[in-house]
């Protein structure tokens, strides 16, 4: 057995902007039990990888955090090897708002294109 401690404090693996800061906190504050956001990477295949966010009522065993402003951000251990780097932004364009993934998969060399939306580099949400 190894004694050694999993860091499940984030500091700087993860960017965050503090206009996405502000509307993931609007957002949480409208659901019950609700104690932060998940981002989450999923799939593979022939779609490559794609990303998301949702809403997290308890944390997992192996989930990091990011601290920011009361805001608890969360991101497992194997998605944290796949977005470390990760900026992430909140924009408004005209009528469209959305939260924007930048330098997504940058340390694993894939594409970044967002499974909700269908454009690279573009945004979820």
């Amino acid at each position: 057995m190894s004694d050694v401690q999993f860091n499940t404090k984030l500091t700087d693996e993860i960017k965050v902007s503090q206009e996405a800061i502000e509307q993931l906190i609007a957002l949480t504050e409208k659901e019950d039990a609700v104690t932060g956001v998940r981002i989450f990477v999923s799939g593979g295949g022939c779609g490559g990888m794609s990303y998301g966010m949702t809403f997290v009522e308890q944390p997992g065993p192996y989930d990091c955090v990011l601290e920011n402003d009361g805001m608890n951000i969360y991101v497992d251990a194997v998605a944290l090897s796949f977005l470390e780097g990760v900026e992430i932004d909140f924009k408004t364009q005209g009528p469209n708002k959305s939260f924007v993934f930048k330098n997504v998969f940058a340390n694993t060399g894939g594409t970044g294109t967002c499974g909700a939306c269908g454009a690279a580099g573009g945004g979820c949400g």
